[in-house]
């Protein structure tokens, strides 16, 4: 939990954010830098003490799209944001959010993950991304712990990482300073909705009037989507990802090490997170021993010398997932006023910044970004999903 001042109960705003995550704060700075007004973000615990806490902090753009589509696009430009992110939040509250630009290895091992890779080389080269294709003993070259079983390895220098919980608690500081009001440990009940438009939101300590509310809830955002539109299909599941943490002092890797089945991402602090896990779990957050088992084999395959380090930490998130995968962005089809940023999967870190750009827009002018339009509610509508 970020030790950001809680600020007072207030009963009017101009924007209610209901979320407290990356993409929430990451919102609320991106319309106070925008100058709308008095912004209010409720979280119903503490600030990026859910998902964001607990994700590995990959800007897998590449690393993760099988193909060239609308998604691509989407999370090449959240990647790309980072740069600037990153010296503006160093400037506006001095928190270094550790952006780590060595680039990201994936690695294959057997005949499958060969044609894999290689597929995944060939599309993403023949549309102009930065992609180098290695051999084992090229990958070995320029990451010694690789293990001799890897057969090639493909390189992204291009997909970075972050230190996911010091960039929460950039963006708090962040939105703090902007005059974003602040209300931690606060419930989202309901919301308010007059003659088709959205009036403000019903809190656990009491009402909130404003003329336009972004649900940003993460695996919680279901009941409210529910309660304002009229496509029961479109839900956030909760899906619970394990993490382990080893210390690995000196540092056994450099760069994000992935395979087909797990992923290395190496601190700055010697930390060496492993992962994860894709479970269906309800909010069920506890770690287990077959999760750890899973995460721990996957983690051993790809970097055998990982047996030989302390394991020092393990926890567990809840992925927020709508049923294609794909975030919802925008605006409600049914009630004006009303605006989403929810469902980002796997994907929260890598979109925030970039779901924080496009929903501002379409809020401050009333249009929907190009970029946006393949991740709004229509294309549930269009599908026939009821």
């Amino acid at each position: 939990m970020l030790n950001v001042e809680e600020q007072k109960f207030v009963e009017t705003a101009d924007a209610v954010i209901v979320g407290g995550g990356v993409v929430g704060l990451a919102l609320a700075r991106s319309l106070a830098r925008s100058s709308f007004g008095r912004i209010v973000l409720v979280e119903r615990g503490g600030l990026g003490a859910e998902a964001s806490h607990a994700a590995g902090g990959m800007l897998a753009a590449q690393a993760e799209c099988d193909r060239a589509d609308p998604f691509l696009e989407l999370a090449c430009a959240g990647r790309d944001l980072y740069p600037a992110l990153s010296e503006s939040l160093l400037e506006e509250t001095g928190i270094n959010i550790e952006l780590e630009r060595t680039g990201t290895l994936y690695l294959s091992f057997t005949e499958e993950d060969e044609r894999e890779t290689a597929h995944r080389y060939n599309w993403q080269s023949g549309s102009g991304l930065q992609v180098e294709r290695l051999t084992g003993d090229e990958a070995r070259s320029i990451e010694p712990c690789v293990s001799s079983e890897v057969e090639s390895a493909l390189r992204f220098p291009l997909d970075w990482q972050v230190e996911n919980r010091r960039l929460v608690a950039a963006l708090a500081s962040s939105a703090a300073r902007l005059g974003v009001h602040l209300l931690t440990g606060t419930n989202v009940e309901s919301l308010l909705v007059e003659h088709g438009r959205v009036a403000g939101v019903e809190t656990a300590r009491g009402r909130i009037l404003a003329p336009v509310v972004v649900v940003a809830g993460g695996a919680w955002a279901s009941s409210l989507m529910t309660e304002a539109e009229s496509a029961p299909a479109i839900r956030v599941e909760p899906v619970r990802g394990q993490m382990l943490c080893f210390d690995a002092r000196p540092p056994l890797a450099r760069h994000v090490i992935y395979s087909p089945r797990g992923y290395l991402v190496p601190r700055m602090d010697g930390r060496l997170l492993a992962g994860s896990t894709t479970e269906r779990a309800g909010f069920d957050k506890r770690v287990t021993a077959a999760g750890a088992h899973t995460i721990l084999t996957n983690a051993l395959e790809i970097a055998p010398a990982l047996a030989r380090l302390p394991l020092v930490d393990a926890w567990s998130g809840l992925r927020p997932k709508i049923v294609d995968d794909l975030p919802v962005l925008g605006a409600s089809a049914q009630t004006r006023g009303l605006f989403y940023a929810v469902g980002h999967y796997r994907n929260g870190i890598l979109l925030a910044p970039i779901t924080a750009e496009l929903v501002t827009e379409e809020i401050m002018t009333g249009v929907a970004p190009p970029l946006m339009k393949p991740f709004t509610l229509e294309r549930f509508h269009q599908a026939g999903v009821r």
